[in-house]
């Protein structure tokens, strides 16, 4: 496919055998972004870790500091006696029966799915619809939980949840690319020290193996894993 003239002119400024440090792929991402809309800042990270091992599936949660810069689309699976609190912690859907049917139809236009412990169980049937899509609730990311409205909250917040894939590779997004290279690069830390936290124990050998900082239809940015030691706490 034949380039735009905009993307010819930045097709130079990334150099594919250069590894660039977080702060610099901050500043870099927003030279290169042709998109006239806010796109994803997005990161694609390898990690040394054997997906197929119970012990080394990483998967957790994260709140970026600058948040998501988009309102994420909240659905709350609970009982009646919880449904205000949820409707006033500002979740977009609040329900039960009526939901899981449409889900059961194929709806999912939600980010995220909270639900409270008694309504698991009816949830076992959406794991098909739910599960490809990771929007299935799960106490590891604070999504199964009885305080719907703090739940609610964390996410509008900018709260984000990640989990490896077959490969190795979390993909997520740290962000839009209207945010400041500070943001950007702030956001970023935070979901990397995250990460290093949760290192399995069983782990041996280069945990970030690579880290890439990439927005829709732009250039893929390698960071440099060793320029991150100093940075990451």
């Amino acid at each position: 496919m034949a380039l735009t003239k905009k993307r010819k002119s930045v097709a130079g400024l990334v150099k594919s055998d250069v590894a660039y440090s977080l702060k610099q792929a901050a500043e870099l991402i927003k030279k290169v972004n042709t998109t006239k809309f806010d796109s994803s800042v997005d990161l694609h990270i390898r990690l040394g870790v054997d997906p197929k091992k119970a012990d080394q599936a990483v998967r957790g949660v994260v709140t970026l500091p600058h948040g998501t810069g988009r309102d994420k689309k909240v659905l709350v699976l609970c009982t009646p006696d919880k449904e205000n609190d949820a409707t006033a912690a500002g979740a977009d859907y609040v329900g039960l029966d009526d939901y899981i049917a449409k889900i059961e139809k194929g709806w999912v236009d939600v980010d995220v799915i909270i639900a409270t412990p008694a309504v698991m169980p009816k949830l076992g049937k959406l794991g098909k619809v739910l599960g490809p899509r990771n929007l299935m609730p799960n106490p590891k990311t604070g999504t199964v939980t009885a305080d719907v409205a703090a739940a609610v909250k964390e996410v509008k917040l900018g709260k984000i949840a990640f989990k490896l894939d077959k490969q190795a590779i979390i993909h997520t997004s740290i962000g839009r690319i209207s945010f400041s290279p500070d943001k950007i690069n702030e956001n970023a830390l935070e979901l990397l020290n995250t990460l290093v936290k949760m290192k399995p124990q069983s782990a041996k050998g280069t945990y970030l193996k690579s880290v890439y900082m990439v927005t829709t239809m732009s250039p893929s940015i390698q960071i440099d894993t060793k320029s991150l030691t100093s940075s990451i706490n």
